[in-house]
């Protein structure tokens, strides 16, 4: 056998016995109770989440008229309409079936913008887009954050181009769907005379890049939310946390037309992926370890985005060790979480004593400018447990403890899982990510 081959054999061989050591580590994080809680807490709040055909969660919307079960951002009253991301980002739960995946997967691809046009706002919608969210009544798809009108979509306040992680959240859903069914038949079907498998290229390409480049950038002048859980933030520049989604779905576009004998487009998204892995930490990375938000506004160390690449394995070597220490670190000074939720900026990195971000539409420890969040407690623990498990075990009991304290299923009085909270209030009850994205990690086996 040749060097090199026997090389990338025992690279191979490298590469799958960390992996099995770092789910382990993961599996461990949380005694078997807890675990069964949060899988049964999950299974709860996703039914809750659940708008049945017909149903009607809110006197200001008519009843779910799209023909299937639609999975909303949470329960009560939370978020009316059918949220691409939110959904996406619980598909791995495991407890959405495969008949419920396959209607909201057409849905969006239904309502994929089948022409570039400009709202009376001035945004624009490119061929390609994704919806942000589409209405439950009418199923007309909204593009942009903060409204439910489609007419008045968009402007300067929400963007001039829609958010750039939907359109990777679609491919993850299409990825998902066509593994779970083991048939890529799916992948070959017209909706609205359009391939599905041609409908997640036209998405993939929808988020702008700089010339020749691979990273998701924006300018003022075009910007779009780098992500749906931060909307109301101004990130300008090349952006990290869409670029991370970038990368993840390359690789399942990658494994998908391989799966239909397409071997040079499967060879192309690789190569976009190898390079993204490659730049990411190399453009975003500061002397601590964390990525930046972005290279633009808002150009600060952001947590989110450096724990998912720790997840998605784009860091390696002394790269990866470094974040998973500062990030102990950053666990145990306090500046990290409370009660077992995550926070965006580390409050030792808030831009002023007026606000977290730079540029905000929230006020300082509210919403998404320095609130603390659940969703991505699990990506935290595991990029922690890599270099600290007994520190991670520590997070992983508050977050549980804290959903129990409060856990909604007490009582109309009590709220738990919330989407956010500071000192002084809490946001959106039984919210799906809080508890779906964690239970994720968690459940890793």
């Amino acid at each position: 056998m040749k060097t090199g081959k026997v090389l990338i054999l025992l690279n191979l061989v490298l590469v799958m016995s960390l992996s099995r050591s770092t789910k382990a580590q993961i599996s461990s994080l949380l005694s078997d109770t807890d675990l069964i809680f949060l899988k049964e807490l999950t299974k709860d709040v996703l039914e809750s989440s659940r708008i049945y055909p017909e149903q009607k969660i809110s006197p200001d919307f008519g009843g779910n008229n799209t023909g299937g079960i639609l999975i909303r951002p949470g329960g009560r009253n939370c978020y009316p309409s059918f949220w691409i991301r939110d959904y996406a980002m619980s598909l791995e739960c495991g407890f959405i079936t495969n008949v419920e995946q396959k209607h909201m997967l057409e849905l969006t691809a239904s309502k994929q913008c089948d022409q570039t046009w400009i709202t009376k706002t001035g945004s624009m919608i490119p061929l390609g887009a994704i919806a942000d969210h589409i209405r439950i009544d009418d199923s007309k798809p909204i593009f942009f954050p903060g409204t439910y009108n489609y007419n008045t979509q968009g402007g300067k306040t929400w963007g001039m181009f829609p958010p750039y992680c939907d359109q990777y959240f679609f491919i993850h859903m299409a990825y998902y769907y066509v593994k779970g069914i083991s048939s890529t038949n799916f992948l070959l079907d017209e909706i609205n005379g359009v391939s599905l498998i041609n409908r997640l290229e036209m998405a993939y390409k929808v988020p702008p890049t700089q010339q020749d480049g691979v990273l998701v950038y924006t300018t003022d002048e075009f910007r779009g939310s780098d992500s749906g859980f931060r909307d109301a933030i101004y990130i300008t520049g090349n952006l990290c946390f869409p670029s991370l989604l970038k990368y993840r779905a390359s690789l399942e576009l990658a494994e998908l037309f391989d799966m239909i004998k397409l071997k040079d487009k499967a060879d192309a998204y690789r190569n976009i992926a190898k390079r993204l892995k490659n730049e990411i930490p190399k453009v975003f990375s500061d002397t601590r370890g964390m990525l930046l938000a972005s290279t633009g506004k808002s150009k600060q160390a952001d947590v989110w985005s450096t724990a998912l690449a720790v997840y998605f394995g784009v860091l390696e070597g002394e790269n990866l060790k470094k974040t998973c220490r500062f990030l102990a670190e950053s666990y145990k000074n306090g500046t990290l979480t409370k009660h077992g939720n995550i926070r965006h900026v580390l409050t030792c990195d808030d831009f002023s004593e007026s606000t977290a971000w730079e540029k905000s539409l929230a006020l300082k420890n509210s919403y998404q400018n320095g609130a603390y969040w659940g969703t991505p407690t699990g990506w935290i623990c595991y990029a922690i447990a890599r270099t600290d498990v007994l520190a991670a075990k520590q997070l992983a009991k508050e977050y549980i403890d804290d959903l129990r304290a409060g856990d909604y299923r007490k009582g109309p009085e009590f709220g738990a899982p919330w989407e956010c909270y500071n000192e002084n209030s809490a946001q959106n009850s039984i919210y799906l990510t809080t508890v779906s994205c964690p239970y994720i990690v968690f459940n890793q086996k």
